[in-house]
């Protein structure tokens, strides 16, 4: 019989320790997909359906309209016309969204976050004060960012920061927002403290915010009016 051929364990080893492997999962595009084994009762997510690709037109990638400017009667006096793929059925699995922003003399957008995309924000038409603010720094603080913008100028809110942009003239105003998610979620601050459902503790929110709990069922009440 030949004599087995000699195998350097040690040396295979470090051949596989060698390499580098990177693994990420895919970024998701909704808060939360619950896992299911029957598929009968599954939805599909992150993303939809694709159209033949024989079918496709450029009519599936254009929108039209975006020019016209959009009422902005209502409390904070601004208007957001989000495009993804609902209304620009092109946009589906490319990672981008635009917005058309409208604003009332003094109208606001009131501090909120996009849980899945980073914004720039551009300035078409007013002068607009914007800010955003950090995550927790090291010490515990939070770093709050700010610059007053005018016609031509873009800022950028990084993904998922609470962020904020106040038309501080007092004519009309509009911004066009990219998104780098095709479904960047929004989460409004003071309406998902103030007006979930069901609404969080007062206890909570009064020992969270340091105030008197009238003053959280006062404000309550102030946001459950805007829903």
């Amino acid at each position: 019989m030949g004599k087995k051929p000699f195998i350097d364990h040690e040396q295979i080893f470090n051949t596989i320790a060698s390499f580098s492997v990177h693994a990420a999962d895919p970024t998701q595009l909704q808060d939360f997909c619950v896992g299911v084994t029957d598929p009968n009762n599954a939805l599909f997510v992150n993303g939809m359906f694709c159209k033949n690709p024989e079918d496709v037109t450029a009519d599936d990638f254009l929108l039209t309209g975006l020019d016209k400017p959009r009422s902005t009667n209502s409390r904070l006096g601004s208007n957001v016309t989000l495009i993804t793929p609902t209304q620009l059925p092109g946009l589906n699995t490319l990672g981008v969204a635009i917005a058309r922003v409208d604003y009332a003399p003094f109208g606001l957008n009131p501090p909120h976050t996009h849980p899945r995309a980073t914004e720039l924000f551009t300035v078409m038409e007013g002068t607009f004060y914007v800010g955003f603010v950090t995550s927790n720094l090291p010490n515990g603080g939070n770093k709050f960012f700010t610059k007053v913008l005018n016609k031509g100028d873009v800022f950028a809110f990084p993904q998922g920061l609470i962020h904020f942009q106040f038309n501080i003239g007092n004519t009309p105003a509009m911004a066009m927002s990219a998104l780098s998610s095709q479904n960047p979620g929004l989460n409004t601050i003071a309406n998902a403290v103030f007006a979930s459902e069901p609404s969080i503790s007062v206890d909570v929110l009064s020992k969270a915010f340091q105030l008197d709990g009238g003053v959280i069922k006062y404000l309550e009440s102030r946001f459950a009016i805007s829903k």
